[in-house]
C-alpha cells in the first residue's frame, strides 16, 4: 500500500446497510458504556458482543444485524454479489471498510475484556469508539479510515474520492475498486491519454 493524502468520506446520501449498522453499533456501545459505569461493569458484555459480531463480519461476511436490515428493505453498497437471500459483506480482498470492522472489533473487544477484569478506566475508550461510530454514521467522517485511507487502504464505499496511489501504468490502474472492472476500464480509457509516438518521416524533419 502507497501512502496517500486527502480526506475521506463514505455516502451519507442515503441510509444503506453499512451505515445503518454503524449507527446501531454505536448506540449499542453508548449505551453498554454508559450502564457499565452507572449501573453494573457486567453491562460491558454487550460491547464484547458487538465486538465479536464486529470480527466476524470482516473474516465470513456475515452479519446479523445487516440481515434484519435487509428484512425491512435496507439495500447494501457492499454486499455479496454471490448470495441472494442472505446480506454477507464481500470478502474478496481486505479492502477499507472490511479493516475497519477487524480493528474496531479487536480494540473494543480487548479494551472491555480490560474493563470487566481490571479497571472500569478503558470505558472511556469504549466511549469514544462509540460516539465515533455514531459521527461515522451521520457524517461519512471516521478517524479510523482516514487513517488507513493514508496509509494506502483502497476504499469500495467511495473510490471516486480517489485519485488512487496507482500511476497510469500500473496494470490496475483501469480496475473499479467497487466490484465493477469492466465498467471502470471504460471510464478510464477517456481520462488516460496515450502519448503519440513521433513518426520516422517526422524525425526525419
Amino acid at each position: 500500500m502507497a501512502l496517500r493524502t486527502g480526506v475521506y468520506i463514505v455516502p451519507t446520501d442515503r441510509w444503506y446497510i453499512e451505515r445503518t449498522v454503524w449507527l446501531i453499533a454505536g448506540i449499542v456501545l453508548l449505551t453498554s458504556t454508559a450502564m457499565a459505569l452507572l449501573v453494573n461493569r457486567l453491562f460491558i458484555l454487550g460491547v464484547i458482543a458487538t465486538g465479536l459480531v464486529s470480527i466476524n463480519v470482516a473474516l465470513t461476511g456475515f452479519c446479523p444485524v445487516g440481515n434484519v436490515l435487509r428484512l425491512f428493505g435496507f439495500t447494501s453498497m457492499l454486499g455479496s454479489e454471490r448470495t441472494t437471500r442472505w446480506y454477507r459483506m464481500k470478502t474478496d480482498k481486505w479492502y477499507l471498510e472490511r479493516r475497519i470492522y477487524l480493528f474496531v472489533g479487536i480494540n473494543i473487544t480487548v479494551a472491555s475484556t480490560i474493563i470487566l477484569f481490571y479497571t472500569p478506566w478503558l470505558a472511556l475508550f469504549t466511549g469514544f469508539v462509540g460516539g465515533a461510530m455514531v459521527w461515522f454514521a451521520a457524517t461519512g467522517f471516521c478517524v479510523m479510515a482516514n487513517g488507513l485511507y493514508w496509509l494506502g487502504a483502497e476504499p469500495r464505499l467511495n473510490p471516486a474520492s480517489l485519485p488512487s496511489s496507482r500511476c497510469t501504468e500500473c496494470a490496475k490502474s483501469g480496475e473499479c475498486l467497487g466490484g465493477h472492472p469492466i465498467l471502470a476500464r471504460e471510464a478510464s480509457a477517456g481520462l488516460v491519454q496515450p502519448t503519440a509516438t513521433p513518426t520516422l518521416k517526422q524525425q526525419e524533419v
